[in-house]
């Protein structure tokens, strides 16, 4: 990233500017999805996370997928046809997505304009509508459309992956 990164009313100007509708609601800062649950009242549609990922071979991947999924890294990483999974670096992270932990959101990859992050998407996810999303900030909730999202990314420059993630999520211990 060689610019500075994009502020969250910078990121809702690009959305406007694209013609991509959002709505966007205000909240003390979450830094977990259980944090995120307790605070968002009842904003609809489908809400997100977002994994910044490192490969054992140093390529990083951004996946987005519900809340819910209980993503087995190794799994993804065979999916995916990537060397071994691990969370990438608080560093790493702000350097190429411009964003800090508990922000990581898929509108981060505006900031990536070396295209150096893989965006990964969770093909379930895309059948809610709306989609719920950090702004690049934890305080704030933004919803897009389904294809609000694809149409983001593709302006970003990025072709995400679309992945089926509900068959390999990691089983609870017991």
């Amino acid at each position: 990233m060689s610019a500075a990164p994009l502020t969250p009313e910078e990121l809702f100007q690009q959305l406007d500017f694209l013609g991509i509708a959002h709505r966007t609601a205000t909240h003390p800062p979450v830094f977990t999805v259980a944090e995120a649950a307790a605070l968002r009242g009842s904003l609809p549609g489908g809400h997100c996370k977002s994994l910044f990922l490192k490969d054992k071979k140093g390529c990083f991947w951004l996946a987005v997928m519900l809340e819910e999924r209980r993503t087995d890294l190794v799994k993804l990483a065979a999916r995916l046809a990537a060397p071994r999974f691990s969370f990438g670096g608080a560093d790493e992270l702000y350097a190429l997505l411009g964003v800090r932990p508990g922000s990581v959101t898929p509108f981060a990859l505006v900031n990536d304009a070396a295209h150096r992050v893989t965006a990964v998407l969770d093909r379930d996810m895309l059948n809610h509508d709306p989609l719920n999303y950090h702004p690049l900030s934890n305080d704030r909730t933004t919803a897009v459309s389904p294809d609000g999202l694809l149409r983001f990314i593709a302006a970003c420059g990025h072709q995400p992956r679309i992945v089926e993630l509900a068959d390999i999520e990691r089983r609870p211990a017991g």
